[in-house]
């Protein structure tokens, strides 16, 4: 058994006031069931649902309101956009739970959270339609925040992914993508009220999506090269940008982790949902009452 050692403050910054750097929260602001948000703006349209709230913090991005429903306890947190916020808002989420602020080591017993992202995304398959909900059953990261992580993939994600490298690799030679899946006992409860896919994780919303405005892009056809993609009955789904590094933090530190996707565009037939509203506060609405009641 390795010696266990003290986390230096320069790796783990508190604030005066005892919270953790960037999130501003201390450990009893948090509840063990967290949904996460891109948008700030999106909290309290999760949190008016609550019976009550008992903390609202905020710094910077990150906006955190935690409360009850159904009287079981509740966080949400947005993380802002992209894997890099996402490196930040669960190493802290993890540290709230599994390192003591006093000493800075690393607890005996350690937390597993559940943390559950309800995100917007855009379809790069025809079997997904406009306006609906789906979750994802794998990620494949192609922005590159695993990288600098150990992570351990079981066999049939290395197949897959291996097979997704092959894929691309005559159209985008310099890129490294890892894969990571959607904790089992979260899939199972919400997949029986939506449709599973495979999602991509993108470094950005423009040219790493296949999107072209101004900058011309190294890769041609992004959507349509993904969208042809097979292997085994498997598919690529939808982009986003956060998705893959929430699962592969979630294999790391030991947290059940699922993603949850709003379809708001149809990138094969290039088309943006009229009412991306209404399809999102469904997916917030559907997703309170399964992770409460189920």
């Amino acid at each position: 058994m390795s010696e266990k050692r003290r986390i230096p403050d320069s790796e783990m910054i508190i604030n005066p006031d005892g919270s953790i750097y960037h999130l501003h929260l201390q450990p009893h602001q948090i509840a063990n069931t967290i949904i996460t948000v891109g948008d700030p703006g999106r909290v309290p349209e999760v949190s008016k649902h609550f019976d009550s709230i008992q903390h609202k913090v905020l710094h910077r991005e990150f906006l955190t309101h935690t409360g009850f429903l159904n009287n079981k306890p509740l966080t949400v947190i947005s993380t802002g956009i992209g894997t890099d916020n996402i490196d930040i808002v669960f190493n802290e989420l993890d540290a709230l739970v599994n390192i003591d602020f006093a000493s800075h080591m690393v607890k005996d017993e350690l937390t597993s959270l559940q943390l559950i992202r309800l995100g917007t995304s855009g379809a790069v398959s025809e079997e997904v339609p406009m306006d609906s909900i789906l979750i994802s059953e794998i990620a494949i990261g192609m922005d590159g925040l695993m990288n600098f992580y150990e992570l351990e993939n079981s066999i049939w994600e290395t197949v897959y992914l291996e097979a997704f490298i092959s894929h691309i690799k005559p159209y985008f030679k310099e890129i490294k993508p890892y894969i990571a899946s959607a904790d089992p006992q979260l899939l199972e409860k919400f997949e029986k009220h939506y449709a599973k896919g495979t999602t991509i994780t993108a470094s950005g919303f423009y040219g790493p999506q296949g999107r072209t405005l101004r900058a011309k892009n190294e890769f041609v056809n992004f959507a349509g090269v993904i969208n042809q993609f097979r292997h085994k009955h498997f598919r690529i789904s939808n982009l986003e940008m956060e998705t893959a590094g929430i699962y592969g933090f979630g294999k790391i530190l030991g947290h059940q982790c699922l993603s949850v996707n709003a379809i708001l565009a149809d990138r094969v037939n290039q088309k943006f949902s009229s009412n991306p509203k209404k399809i999102i506060d469904k997916m917030i609405e559907e997703s309170l009452e399964i992770i409460t009641t189920s």
